[in-house]
């Protein structure tokens, strides 16, 4: 299930914003410019760099620490969001809005059935699909590495030579959760709800210069960052049930064209298939 209207504009000036994109300054001589997305002006997490041909990535930093929820919004996120611009349910686009800075935004609605990875384990994207596209760093000798577990949802083709990936990444780790409040999710979905959570979100198309072992060479990292529904998510993967998800898609911080994004909505809508490689 996907429900989406065109782009639209949200947010409050930069310097308000609780959660911003930025690239850190670095001395001149120094190396690439991280990519970085900022909650409450500290850097949370590292993203894929500019230029396109490296790997895609989201690495969790020291000093993310913060969620992003929204007390107000808690009632109306219990059970599944039809139409998340209601004003008499409360608006929660504009109001998970108010937490970004000034932009063009693509509201996404989906039906997510979300996978918990440990990096490095079974079904870990950083150590597989990346590894056959890219090889491992050739610095460290390993595969990149997220610092954080994170959620896997969807997959689809995109066309014979790129592949779309799709995650949902805890700001915190899911160890980081109250039991009891997972719990009780667990057992309103056993009753049948679908709870909605709210992610900020961007896509990353990234291409290496040469691609190995036959395996479609560019992704497409569709990556949801949670602002809220932390206890949700880690619900639904427990009991294999879904939920529902409102991305708020950043136009502007995504690496991607107006085209490749445009295209989210069908891509989303297809089945799901995994990567075939030769």
């Amino acid at each position: 299930m996907i429900r989406t209207g065109g782009p639209r504009s949200l947010g409050v000036p930069s310097s308000e914003a609780r959660l911003r994109f930025d690239t850190e300054l670095q001395e001149l001589g120094g190396g690439p410019r991280r990519r970085l997305l900022m909650v409450d002006d500290e850097p949370a997490f590292e993203l894929s760099f500019y230029c396109g041909t490296c790997p895609l990535l989201f690495r969790r930093l020291e000093t993310a620490r913060e969620k992003l929820s929204l007390e107000s919004m808690q009632e109306r996120l219990i059970g599944s969001l039809d139409d998340p611009d209601d004003p008499d349910g409360g608006g929660v686009i504009e109001a998970f809005g108010a937490l970004l800075p000034e932009g063009e935004y693509l509201p996404l609605l989906l039906s997510v059935e979300p996978r918990l990875i440990i990096p490095g384990k079974e079904g870990d994207y950083f150590s597989g699909e990346q590894v056959t596209t890219w090889g491992i760093d050739q610095f460290w000798g390993l595969p990149e590495y997220p610092h954080t577990p994170y959620y896997r949802t969807f997959e689809t083709a995109v066309d014979a030579d790129a592949h779309l990936y799709e995650f949902v990444v805890p700001m915190v780790p899911p160890t980081w959760n109250e039991r009891h409040r997972v719990d009780e999710y667990a057992a309103f979905m056993g009753q049948g709800t679908v709870p909605t959570a709210v992610a900020i979100s961007t896509l990353d198309v990234c291409r290496p210069a040469l691609g190995l072992g036959g395996a479609p060479s560019a992704h497409w990292g569709l990556t949801h960052f949670l602002l809220d529904g932390h206890h949700k998510l880690e619900a639904a993967a427990t009991t294999g049930r879904p939920v529902r998800l409102l991305s708020l898609l950043a136009l502007g911080a995504s690496l991607a064209g107006a085209e490749d994004c445009a295209r989210l909505p069908a891509l989303r809508a297809q089945p799901r298939s995994g990567r075939v490689t030769g």
